[in-house]
């Protein structure tokens, strides 16, 4: 689990930038799996050993200019309650703006750590210039070119010292899988939970200012025993609009890394949106286990094509990573809620799994043998070896002549091959070619 820093400040002033800057280190990394560059306002970072999660809130803001101020403080206020340390940027070639200002009043409240990063400044008249946003009240400034990353290791150095040491899993904790229930607001999680313990004990209130970390319980029936977060717990303020795509994604990152496996719930009336995906994918790309249901499927009108349809058009936005399982379930009726508890401990159960390295070899060798990778350039790929890493989640390496001509496509093969003959289904598989 890692700390959340939030990076805020009006449009323009060169955000973006310094998040990719901050996730670069990681993403190449992170991002070698086609189709995971979808939700590019979240990414890890790490500075001197010490990892955390980075969240641009620029990339959320839609709509016109006149707009944005609005949009802007309810993002603000947001990051205020979610995030671990906050990162305020703002632009030295315009100096301080009624909205800086107003970002700065916002900010001025709070006790969490707050680092004013003051971009654009690549010369030593800039430096002179950026002393007057010191008139902010937030004390010292950090002077950064984010293009360039002159600045960013002082303003790194000095972040994670501020951020919060975080209270280390017991044992017990780590015994039990950890499942999370997550997706967008109304989408019904609050049912799910209280009709899978048995009891009303979650109510979702719009009382302002009550925001609370995850609700995590012990589950234990039905012979089934886990812990459950429950993103659904925490209140909501009434200033958060329902449909802001910020909201739903910023509520999910903290319960998403502390899980094994995410059950997004999604609703059957609205179908599988752009919040639903972008919860999909952060899921993802921190290799966790998923399980969707298409909940309030009682309240839908079906023929006998429907749940098939359904499914298809939601593995249509989930390409390439479609081994999913989807159930269509009612937290209301408590249809199917069982087969949807089986469902998560055999998806937690898939990312545990190892394979026997010899077992391995003589199934996927032969295979390799009989479809071997293209030749580019006129060079032959050989691969002569492969196992399974002992890592948390299933990663898989190949150990080849020239590993640098292995297509992105010969990747996906191999992926495809593994899951038809090893049941991975819901679980995220890193393949990785290195020369032997």
């Amino acid at each position: 689990m890692n700390n959340i820093v939030a990076i805020v400040g009006r449009p323009n002033v060169g955000k973006s930038t310094f998040f990719n800057r901050l996730i670069k280190r990681r993403e190449a990394i992170v991002d070698s799996v086609s189709g995971v560059t979808r939700d590019r306002n979240y990414g890890k970072s790490e500075w001197n050993g010490k990892e955390f999660s980075v969240i641009d809130t620029g990339g959320y803001i839609k709509g016109s200019d006149d707009i944005f101020e609005g949009e802007i403080r309810r993002q603000v206020e947001l990051a205020i309650d979610e995030a671990d340390a906050i990162i305020f940027v703002v632009d030295v070639e315009e100096g301080i703006t009624p909205m800086d200002a107003e970002v700065a009043k916002l900010l001025r409240k709070v006790t969490k750590p707050i680092l004013l990063a003051v971009n654009k400044v690549d010369n030593a008249m800039r430096e002179k210039d950026a002393v007057e946003f010191y008139n902010l009240g937030l004390g010292d400034y950090f002077t950064i070119a984010s293009i360039s990353g002159s600045g960013t290791g002082e303003l790194l150095d000095k972040l994670v010292e501020v951020l919060p040491e975080l209270p280390e899993t017991t044992e017990e904790e780590e015994a039990l899988p950890r499942f999370c229930v997550v997706g967008r607001p109304n989408a019904g999680k609050s049912s799910f939970i209280n009709a899978l313990i048995g009891e009303d004990r979650f109510v979702v209130t719009d009382i302002a200012g009550t925001t609370r970390d995850a609700i995590d319980t012990k589950y234990n029936r039905f012979g089934f025993e886990f812990n459950l977060d429950d993103t659904a717990g925490i209140r909501r303020k009434a200033k958060v609009k329902e449909d802001l795509e910020f909201y739903s994604v910023m509520r999910s990152v903290r319960a998403i890394e502390h899980s094994d496996v995410i059950i997004l719930l999604i609703d059957a009336t609205r179908g599988f949106e752009g919040q639903d995906q972008s919860i999909f994918w952060l899921a993802e790309k921190n290799r966790k286990g998923i399980v969707i249901l298409v909940n309030k499927w009682d309240l839908v009108e079906k023929d006998t094509m429907s749940t098939r349809d359904y499914e298809n058009k939601i593995k249509e936005e989930l390409k390439p990573f479609t081994d999913v399982p989807i159930l269509f379930v009612s937290a209301l009726t408590k249809q199917r809620l069982l087969k949807a508890l089986e469902t998560t401990v055999k998806v937690f159960e898939n990312r545990k799994q190892r394979i026997q390295t010899s077992k391995f070899n003589d199934f996927m060798l032969k295979l390799i043998e009989a479809y071997p990778p293209p030749a580019v350039k006129g060079k032959y790929v050989k691969i002569k070896y492969c196992m399974q890493l002992p890592t948390p989640t299933p990663q898989f390496v190949f150990f080849a002549n020239l590993p640098q001509y292995v297509q992105e496509a010969y990747k996906r093969f191999l992926e495809n091959k593994i899951r038809e003959n090893w049941d991975f289904s819901g679980v995220p598989i890193d393949i990785y070619i290195r020369e032997k």
